[in-house]
């Protein structure tokens, strides 16, 4: 079996970072691990209070998977400081894995600050140069480049403008455009477009973190980048279509689904 390795935060309503990321690797068919930089106290409403995790033990779990397991492809998500993203990197840089995808995570879907301020331009010097490919939606995509995006040219040149940080390919979230929630995938040659259709539903909480981790799933079994990014926009797309409507806020997709259909068990909410 393929693996995959998410560094990311862990979220206790368990819909988004860590806990998305190991059931979107299983559903996606690669043996998850795990090293958490964070600790969130969240739900589907708020992100009530985050705990760093200390550096040196998040070196140490990075160092106890990779002398240990072969990693076919790592997720990173949330990295909150500036230290946290030196150490991501150096660890990275010393293990070398094939493919990385990078989800910069910047804020969570209640509006609370994930990534520091102040970790924004080490993210940008130390961890965008080191992915195969990074995931950004269009807020985020805004901060990167230093301009808002608009239409789907200013998503063309915002995607050139990306790579250009040092990414080898950019897959440019389109859904908070009005319209269709098209992605677009540059690779630094072409570009490619995913279409997408606007699911209405709240329950949207962790689609990101289920996404780049589908990606990375398929990487990690040997698809293509495209492939790898169309696989996993069909994975995303069916598992927002019939998401979970737990809590009173945003819920989370169904991971499952597909799995549970082909089993014939009821998974609806």
């Amino acid at each position: 079996m393929k693996t995959a390795l998410t560094i990311a935060g862990s979220d206790s309503g368990g819909g988004a970072g860590i806990q998305a990321d190991l059931k979107s690797f299983a559903a996606n068919g690669v043996y998850g691990m795990s090293v958490i930089t964070a600790v969130t106290a969240q739900n589907t409403q708020e992100v009530r209070s985050v705990q760093d995790i200390d550096n040196e033990i998040i070196r140490d779990q990075i160092e106890a998977v990779f002398d240990d397991i072969p990693v076919d492809a790592v997720k990173i998500g949330m990295l909150s400081s500036p230290a946290t993203v030196e150490t991501v990197a150096d660890a990275l840089k010393k293990y070398l894995p094939k493919h990385i995808v990078l989800d910069p995570v910047m804020v969570s879907k209640g509006g609370h600050h994930l990534l520091r301020q102040e970790a924004i331009q080490s993210l940008k010097e130390k961890m965008i140069p080191l992915a195969t490919i990074m995931t950004p939606n269009i807020p985020e995509a805004e901060v990167l480049i230093g301009s808002e995006i608009f239409t789907t040219d200013d998503m063309m040149s915002a995607c050139k403008q990306l790579r250009e940080l040092g990414a080898k390919a950019v897959l440019l979230k389109g859904g908070h455009l009005a319209g269709a929630p098209n992605d677009l995938l540059y690779d630094g040659e072409s570009y490619h477009w995913f279409s997408g259709e606007r699911i209405q539903t709240k329950n949207t909480h962790g689609t990101g973190c289920t996404l780049s981790s589908a990606i990375a799933a398929n990487l990690a079994k040997g698809h293509t980048l495209y492939d790898s990014v169309k696989l996993a926009k069909h994975y995303i797309t069916i598992a927002i279509e019939h998401s979970l409507s737990l809590g009173h806020g945003h819920g989370p997709t169904n991971h499952f689904y597909e799995l549970y259909r082909k089993a014939g068990v009821k998974n609806e909410l």
